[in-house]
């Protein structure tokens, strides 16, 4: 059992390392203690070395998943199945925030108590917001919402998400399907199949880039057809 850390935060990074470099200089701003992983994911010589001079400026550790997988990118499964091993060791809830997001100060500490007080929740996440404040993409679907907390039968997206240590011991990630390349809906929905509940925090607000850490997806709204193409013929985006 972990007492020095609060939660185990994981960050998967495939190049736009910008955003990446936003997003971790966030997380070493949280007032509370949190043990920050970030998962290179194949990405280019350059990210590669500004991800290693960097571990030492923001306290982050950083595993090569080409020490893991020799499976080409995107190895979310591979992150998702290494990170509970390690959360379960640790005795620690999982926070997985993707490197187009950036945190507040106080984000973990509101997930981390808002999980502790509900003790029947698996995946509470902060909604995700825009340069504006708006609620943004991926749920826009709770744009509308007028409670703090909605306890949702909806996917989550793992933006900004935690996954809590009671819910990690009861699914195992070894069982995610290898055809897929994202398992935020699978493991939302496995959560209400084991009798969990699922959250989304409307006062807990998280700026989010929309593909800022995959930028190929922009095509899904600048280029559609070239988008779905690519999803066909190269199997990409696998949900």
């Amino acid at each position: 059992m972990n007492t020095q850390y609060r939660a185990l935060v994981v960050t998967p990074v495939k190049n736009a390392v910008e955003n990446t470099i936003a997003t971790i200089k966030s997380i070493a701003a949280s007032n509370v203690d949190v043990l920050h992983t970030v998962y290179n994911d194949y990405s280019d010589v350059e990210t590669e070395k500004i991800l290693e001079q960097n571990t030492s400026v923001f306290g982050y550790e950083l595993i090569h998943l080409r020490n893991l997988t020799s499976s080409p990118s995107p190895n979310y499964k591979t992150v998702l199945q290494h990170a509970q091993r390690r959360a379960l060791d640790l005795g620690l809830d999982l926070i997985i925030v993707e490197s187009d997001v950036e945190v507040k100060a106080d984000t973990f500490e509101q997930l981390i108590s808002f999980n502790s007080e509900h003790t029947n929740s698996a995946l509470v996440g902060a909604i995700t917001v825009g340069y504006d404040g708006q609620v943004n993409f991926p749920y826009l679907k709770f744009k509308n919402e007028p409670k703090k907390a909605v306890k949702t039968n909806r996917s989550l997206s793992f933006c900004c998400t935690l996954l809590a240590n009671r819910y990690l011991q009861t699914f195992d990630f070894l069982n995610l399907d290898s055809s897929k390349d994202w398992y935020d809906t699978i493991i939302s929905h496995k959560a209400l199949e084991l009798s969990f509940e699922n959250y989304i925090l409307m006062n807990v607000p998280t700026l989010h880039k929309p593909h800022g850490s995959r930028p190929w997806k922009q095509l899904k709204y600048t280029n559609p057809l070239k988008y779905y193409w690519l999803k066909l013929i190269k199997g990409r985006d696998k949900i």
